[in-house]
């Protein structure tokens, strides 16, 4: 019985990764909270995100450079936030976020190559949608999580406006920035900031405009008109 829902769960797990991938990106986010004011959560949520994107990525794609790629990237990145745990270092941490930007930028990259890769909406492809989504946030909030740590005072808050943003409102500034809800209660300061605020705004607006309105038509058009 066990070996059977086991099998069951590999062959779901191999027919819809993305629904995967986004259950696990929205259940660390709902999980993050309690571990915020302990401290390293963010990094261990985003080790654990690693591991789960780079098997994301090769899932998706079949192609061994493809698959070597995401592992290149994931291998190291998971080590630095483990040490920048441990060690307390933020030019570990630093570099794990750049590395984890760079993770998620790629499985986002790849998972919008999957979605326009031919004519047919499958159920999985409107998973991935919707995983695409948060890969770009997480990606972006990973980079301005370099960005401050290179730039003191990048961005300001309306609460403790002289403190540095902390990861989970960098990850809100990200959401809102790319969904173009723009709440305005943390704000890019350093040129360096509102650069990658600018380039966040240009990738929601280009993704929803080349994929979502592209598999919204696709979708539409399975279904004659009466």
């Amino acid at each position: 019985m066990a070996s059977y829902a086991s099998l069951k769960w590999r062959a779901l797990a191999r027919r819809h990764p993305s629904a995967f991938l986004l259950a696990a990106q929205l259940l660390s986010l709902l999980v993050y909270p309690l571990f915020e004011p302990a401290g390293g959560g963010r990094v261990v949520f985003g080790a654990f995100g690693v591991l789960v994107l780079a098997l994301a990525v090769w899932v998706v794609n079949r192609s061994p450079a493809i698959k070597w790629i995401a592992w290149i990237i994931a291998i190291p990145a998971f080590a630095l936030s483990v040490l920048s745990v441990l060690f307390a270092s933020p030019g570990l941490l630093i570099l794990s976020s750049a590395l984890e930007a760079a993770l998620y930028f790629y499985a986002a990259s790849a998972l919008i190559g999957y979605m326009m890769s031919d004519h047919k909406v499958t159920a999985d492809e409107l998973f991935a949608a919707g995983a695409t989504f948060t890969l770009l946030a997480w990606g972006f909030a990973y980079a301005f999580v370099v960005c401050q740590a290179w730039y003191p005072d990048s961005f300001v808050g309306a609460q403790r406006p002289g403190e540095p943003r902390t990861w989970l409102e960098l990850l809100f500034l990200s959401f809102t920035n790319l969904s173009a809800v723009g709440l305005g209660d943390i704000l890019p300061m350093s040129p360096a900031a509102r650069v990658l605020t600018m380039l966040e705004q240009f990738a929601g607006v280009g993704y929803v405009a080349a994929v979502v309105s592209r598999l919204i038509g696709l979708t539409m058009l399975r279904y004659p008109r009466p």
